[in-house]
């Protein structure tokens, strides 16, 4: 029972917790949509015109940019990934060995080639390997030297994730195929790393996407006019021309294949998610 002689509390009046949020959300939209109109009023776009998207220069891009520039960046990208894949699945299986030296050497290469720059590995590709060993050439020339560096950066990455991948898979599957007669290498090799590549494909297809792009690097080892990449064809172009338009046209290239990719690496993801629930 209410004391009569306790006078009534007033109602709390406010906005619900909803209303809130609409609120805040509404006000972020209203923000972001200033700041864009801000930019684009503030922005010269004549000079930026002239200097970027000047139409007659970009013509004289094709078909080279696509035949020859992209080309070799496709090829530099994916010979990078193969050594990579292959290398970082030999470290993964050191990193899991039960030998110490193996658990060791897997351990320092990962957080030395993940600690270093990829800039000074296409640096010591390029200068320390010819000084340690002179007269030595690698294989393949400037796309071995390219699938070496980009492969040994790569590796340290794709070895955490293919060892995330391996004991993602249940224990009970490798017991359940040594139970069938497997050898502990055979159970390895045909029951949990397929199983462990469908649970990494999206990061793996990701790491691709990263070296697409640190495809760039080549030019430190020194390339000739038929060896380019988009970034080394369009800066020459550009300081041939004094215009920033082919580094523009180099730019929208690599989009044209890192935004698909990006959009397989989403659909993968969530097909994976999918499978989980």
């Amino acid at each position: 029972m209410t004391d009569p002689d306790t006078p009534l509390q007033p109602k709390r009046k406010g906005l619900s917790r909803s209303r809130r949020r609409a609120l805040s959300r509404g006000a972020q939209y209203v923000l972001f949509v200033a700041a864009v109109v801000a930019f684009a009023v503030s922005a010269d776009w004549a000079r930026l015109k002239n200097q970027f998207a000047q139409w007659d220069i970009a013509e004289q891009m094709f078909p080279d940019v696509i035949t020859l520039a992209l080309k070799n960046t496709v090829l530099y990208t994916l010979s990078g990934f193969v050594f990579g894949l292959v290398l970082g699945m030999v470290i993964a299986l050191m990193r899991l060995s039960s030998v110490g030296p193996y658990r060791w050497f897997a351990g320092v290469y990962i957080e030395i080639f993940r600690g270093l720059p990829a800039l000074l590995i296409f640096i010591f590709i390029g200068v320390a390997v010819p000084l340690a060993f002179p007269g030595t050439e690698i294989p393949g020339g400037t796309y071995g030297k390219v699938a070496l560096a980009l492969g040994l950066v790569a590796a340290a990455y794709m070895a955490e994730t293919i060892r995330a991948g391996i004991q993602a898979v249940p224990k009970g599957q490798l017991e359940a195929a040594r139970s069938l007669g497997f050898s502990p290498a055979r159970a390895m090799v045909s029951i949990i790393i397929p199983q462990a590549f469908r649970i990494i494909l999206p990061p793996l297809t990701n790491e691709l996407v990263l070296l697409f792009k640190d495809s760039s690097l080549v030019l430190f080892l020194g390339v000739t006019l038929e060896e380019r990449e988009l970034s080394k064809y369009g800066r020459d172009l550009a300081s041939t021309t004094a215009n920033s338009t082919p580094i523009l046209v180099a730019g929208l290239c690599y989009l044209l294949v890192t935004i698909p990719l990006g959009f397989v690496v989403r659909r993968m993801e969530a097909k994976a998610q999918e499978a989980v629930k």
